[in-house]
């Protein structure tokens, strides 16, 4: 049987137990008969673009937490190195609590790609599945990336802001043009046809103006 450190008694391994949680390690035993034969010691490793991707998130505003059922010691190396904040030894249930509170203060996106995260996926605001996610994640999830490169969230937010942007633009434009040829119009500083050939400007203008974010990649 195998289980996790802490959940059986394992004196005669206890020093290293506590040396190899230290380091980050998370620490299960292997168990015969209520005797612990040997331990295995497992280590997340960090994506090769996540110091990177968090960095860019914090210039755009966008602080982060890590939420993980793995033990703290293990999750206080993996949020030190990152410079995140954490909370660890979650179940799936914690998870949606801390996603919840955590959601009252400001709008929250929950990125996972596991079966405990799509609870907390679900509570969010937005839940952002990882192209290797589960399927329940990927089904429970707002949103998913197509890949496994966590810049692509910070991609994700800059094109969403960029679209929001542009939506506003072309509002402004659309109603601003109708707005100054009814105007013109109404006082005889301008003919109908004129309006109308500005009415057919002012849907060229918008549509000139949201192809603009096919530029993005």
């Amino acid at each position: 049987m195998i289980c996790a450190a802490g959940k059986h008694p394992a004196d005669a391994f206890a020093g290293l137990i506590n040396e190899l949680e230290s380091a980050g390690q998370t620490v299960v035993l292997v168990v015969r008969n209520d005797d612990v034969l040997g331990i295995i010691a497992l280590q997340d490793t960090l994506r090769a673009d996540a110091a990177t991707a968090i960095s860019e998130l914090n210039a755009l505003g966008v602080k982060g937490v890590i939420l993980t059922g793995d033990n703290p010691r293990a999750a206080a190396a993996i949020a030190g190195e990152l410079g995140l904040e954490f909370k660890a030894g979650l179940l799936p249930e914690d998870k949606v609590k801390a996603v919840t509170k955590l959601n009252q203060h400001a709008p929250l996106a929950m990125v996972g790609d596991g079966i405990n995260d799509a609870p907390a996926m679900k509570a969010a605001a937005i839940g952002i599945a990882m192209g290797s996610g589960t399927d329940v994640a990927l089904e429970t999830a707002d949103a998913a990336l197509t890949h496994n490169h966590l810049r692509g969230l910070v991609q994700m937010i800059e094109l969403a802001r960029a679209t929001h942007a542009n939506i506003r633009q072309n509002i402004t434009i659309a109603l601003g043009l109708k707005g100054i040829f009814l105007v013109t119009t109404l006082l005889g500083m301008t003919g109908l046809w004129l309006a109308v050939l500005a009415d057919t400007g002012a849907t060229v203008l918008v549509t000139a103006n949201a192809l603009r974010l096919l530029r993005r990649r």
